[in-house]
Order: structure tokens, then C-alpha cells, then sequence
């Protein structure tokens, strides 16, 4: 039996849900004839098993992590924010020769990172909102006509994300913004419908999108946002698939798997756009989504016929074989050498 190594918690202000993702996983792969050990990074960067620290440092406890690793067929990470879905994990599991589920280094870092991946996006006709790039050393000289959203560059959930309607208030974000990344991304209100798409690539190299999920909690009008608070305390509303004309929801599927081609992603991405009267306007990438039963991703594939265990199965078997793949294109560049 395939033994699968799941990990979760992690160091960012996504911690919590990363925990209830690794659970609900772990449980699902288990019911799906998959043999799970479970890891996980606790606020302090101990890595423990079993709710002891495998050692009395990050480092330390490290070496505990890798003797369990090694023991695995595939990690399966479902961490979120820095040190996780920016290509962290994925870098370590490469080091130590072990199958890893989802994006690369490359992939996880560029799309973690949002002013990056606007330029990405741009690269290959797809719109963005307009913004600007602010270091958090220079928040003090920052001007700018509202409404705009202030957000970090590289954190997740919403967090340290703020819509300001008022001149007046933007310092304000911009400190807030600042405790979750030093560089900072000004961008102009976006008004229209939020729709995310998910992008799977199997085990065949076939990639695919699923039906769009429309998001109800924020504005079309821009006078909200889907922030922190509606995505976990229960009040968002998602229509799955979306109620969208056939054009439409071509535009939005074709963007959504340009973007997961154009940053080499793997496993599964879920791509956020907000629909305008002129078409598809890029939010951000998400490269290692939420993955509890009740998240956006595992409510696109459901529309689509798969369930969540069997889409936790497909995208380990995904990762055994572009492991697999890896492994025999090194193999022919050492024997043509």
C-alpha cells in the first residue's frame, strides 16, 4: 500500500485552517485504502508527531521529520503562506528524494508571490487590476486616491488585506499589511462578480478545470470584501457551478489554465478572478488551497463528479508520477552524458 506522509499547521496566520485541511486529508485518504502518517509544524517551527516536538529546535526536530519522511511513498502538504505553499516544503522533499504533492519550488514561489504573478498574468494576456508596489520602509511618503485594497504581498486568507474608501485610512492599512510582509500591493477596486476556478493536473499529464464557483460574500459593487472573517465563520455563500453564460465560463476556464501553465504549476491551483463587463480580471493564484471538506476547491470537483477522497487519491497518484517522470528524464541526461 502506498504510505502517504501528511503535513500541516505551519508558521503563517493560516495555521488553524491549515491544521483542519491536514486533517480532513489525512482522514480521507485513510478511508480511500491509503496508509497515512501525519506531521505537523507547529507556531514555533518545531516539527511533531502526535502532539510532541520531534526535537527541542526547528532544527532538531527536522532530523525527526526526515527519518519519518523517509518512510513515505509521497508527502502531501497542505500548508498554506510562507514556509509551506511558497515552495518551501517542496524544496526539502526534492532535497531528501521524496514525491511531493502539488506545485514545485518555482511554481509555489512565484505564485505566493502577487505583485510576481501580476506580471506573469500580464505576460500572457491576462488582465489584472491596476497597483503599485510599496516597501514597507517607505509607507510613510505613500499617497493615494481612494478606494483602493491594500494587501501584503505574500500572505494568505485575507489576511492583512484592507478595502479603504478614505484617503484617511490608508496608512493605517498599510501598517497593518506591513506585520505580514515588508512589501505591500496597492491595487485599484476591481468591480464585479468573484469566481474561482480549480486546475487539475492527473497523473497522465492531463490538466483540466472544473465548473467555476461564484463567491456571494463580497460586493459586486466593491463596497466589500471576501475577507478572514467571512471565509471561516460560516457566512459566505458559494454557488457551484456558477450561473454563467457558455461564454463566459469559457473565458474564465481558458484564463485559469493559461495561468496554471504559465507558472508551471502541479497538482491542483485554484485560480480567483472577479468577472467584469469587459471579461475576466485576475485576483491571485493559489497554488496550495484550502483543502477542508467544505473549501472552494473540494466544492468545484464535487461539480465536477469527483469526491473529496477520491480527488486526495488522484492527486497523489499525480505526484508518484511526475515523480516517476522526473526520475527517468535525469536517468537519460546522465546516460546521454
Amino acid at each position: 500500500m502506498t504510505r502517504v506522509l501528511v503535513v500541516g499547521g505551519g508558521q503563517s496566520a493560516e495555521h488553524e485552517v491549515s491544521l483542519a485541511g491536514a486533517a480532513g486529508v489525512a482522514a480521507a485518504l485513510r478511508e480511500t485504502g491509503f496508509v497515512v502518517d501525519e506531521i505537523t509544524i507547529g507556531r514555533d517551527g518545531c516539527w511533531c508527531s502526535g502532539g510532541t516536538a520531534l526535537g527541542e529546535s526547528p532544527a532538531q526536530s527536522l532530523r525527526g521529520a526526515l527519518q519519518v519522511m523517509a518512510r513515505a511513498d509521497v508527502v502531501f502538504p497542505v500548508l498554506h503562506g510562507l514556509n509551506g505553499e511558497d515552495g518551501s516544503l517542496a524544496a526539502l522533499c526534492n532535497l531528501a528524494g521524496v514525491p511531493v504533492v502539488g506545485s514545485g519550488v518555482r511554481a509555489g514561489a512565484i505564485g505566493m508571490d502577487k505583485w510576481t504573478t501580476k506580471l506573469v498574468a500580464e505576460a500572457v494576456g491576462i488582465r489584472t487590476a491596476r497597483g503599485v508596489l510599496v516597501g514597507s520602509a517607505d509607507i510613510g511618503d505613500v499617497e493615494f486616491e481612494s478606494p483602493v485594497v491594500v494587501k501584503p504581498v505574500a500572505a494568505g486568507s485575507s489576511h492583512g488585506v484592507t478595502l479603504v474608501t478614505d484617503a484617511g485610512e490608508l496608512q493605517d492599512a498599510l501598517w497593518l499589511a506591513a506585520r505580514f510582509d515588508d512589501r505591500i500591493l496597492i491595487e485599484e477596486v476591481v468591480r464585479g462578480r468573484e469566481i474561482d476556478v480549480s486546475v487539475l493536473r492527473e497523473a497522465g499529464g492531463v490538466r483540466w478545470a472544473t465548473p467555476p464557483l461564484e463567491i456571494h460574500a463580497a460586493a459586486a459593487d466593491g463596497s466589500a470584501l471576501f475577507d478572514t472573517a467571512a471565509k471561516y465563520d460560516g457566512s459566505a455563500r458559494f454557488t457551484t457551478p456558477a450561473d454563467l453564460p457558455r461564454r463566459e465560463r469559457t473565458a474564465l476556464t481558458a484564463a485559469a489554465v493559461r495561468m496554471f501553465d504559465a507558472l508551471g504549476c502541479a497538482g491542483v491551483a485554484r485560480i480567483d478572478f472577479f468577472l467584469t463587463e469587459d471579461g475576466p480580471v485576475l485576483n491571485e493564484v493559489n497554488t496550495m488551497p484550502g483543502m477542508t471538506a467544505h473549501s472552494q476547491v473540494p466544492r468545484m470537483f464535487q461539480a465536477a463528479g469527483v469526491g473529496y477522497g477520491e480527488l486526495a487519491g488522484r492527486l497523489v497518484e499525480a505526484a508518484l508520477a511526475a515523480h516517476a517522470k522526473s526520475a527517468n528524464t535525469r536517468a537519460g541526461v546522465e546516460a546521454a552524458g
